[in-house]
Parts: structure tokens; C-alpha cells; sequence
């Protein structure tokens, strides 16, 4: 396989070359290009992975900078899932807040989490505010 090449860097990502591969992998949400492009400019941190100049890796952490961050968008594609791709992007974003309380929601990957020491916590609640994505 080649090598996958790890980023953080936001300049010069082709937003829509990212939602493509989202898309073409059923792990799009909805967002435009644009929209992801703002939600990844708002994040504490990024990491892009892509392996010969293609996407096959993303993820973000939000943080207020002091105790509470939450992972979001983690995706790897899937002929690239159980190489540590996925392992590498929360690792690398997890660096970026120590001392954190990190939560998350997933709903197909719960045994992933756990193999990085994520428990799960009793109590979570979510709400749309509106509709979904409308005024973004």
C-alpha cells in the first residue's frame, strides 16, 4: 500500500475533492463543500490523511481550550480501515488537548474507541437546533 500522508494543514485543501470522498464512501452529512471547509476553519484542530494526493482520512477536534473537547467527522475510507489510519488521526488530534475530557458519539464504532481507552458514559443527550444544517 502506499504511504498515507497526514496533515493538518487547512491551505490548499480542495473541499470538494473531500466531500466527493465522503460521498462516494457514505459518510457524507449533508454539508457543501463550503460547509465543511467552515467547519474545519472553526475546529481546535484537523488532520487530513491522503494516500497519492486522494483523501482517505479526516477528522477534527472542537475544544474551548481548557477541559472539554469533542472528536468529530472521524473517517477513514474504507479500504484503508484496520491499518491504523483511523488510530493515527484520533492519536493526533487527541495531542493537541492534554489534560481534556474528550467525548464523542459514534454509532458503528464503539469497539474502535475502546481500543484507545474511550469508555462509554451514560447520560448523553443531543438536540438539532431547527432544522438540520438550515442557516448554516
Amino acid at each position: 500500500m502506499a504511504e498515507i500522508v497526514f496533515s493538518s494543514e487547512l491551505a490548499g485543501v480542495d473541499w470538494a475533492a473531500l466531500k466527493q470522498a465522503l460521498v462516494a464512501d457514505d459518510f457524507d452529512n449533508l454539508r457543501t463543500p463550503d460547509q465543511y471547509r467552515r467547519s474545519h476553519e472553526n475546529s481546535h484542530a484537523v488532520v487530513f490523511g491522503r494516500c497519492e494526493g486522494e483523501f482517505v482520512a479526516n477528522g477534527r477536534i472542537l475544544s474551548d481550550g481548557v477541559c472539554n473537547a469533542y472528536l468529530v467527522d472521524i473517517w477513514t475510507a474504507t479500504p484503508f480501515r484496520r491499518r491504523g489510519v483511523g488510530r493515527e488521526v484520533v492519536n493526533r488530534l487527541l495531542a493537541t488537548v492534554p489534560g481534556q475530557h474528550v467525548g464523542l458519539f459514534t454509532d458503528e464504532a464503539e469497539s474502535f474507541y475502546r481500543t484507545l481507552g474511550f469508555a462509554p458514559q451514560a447520560g448523553g443527550m443531543s438536540k438539532v437546533v431547527g432544522s438540520w444544517l438550515v442557516g448554516s
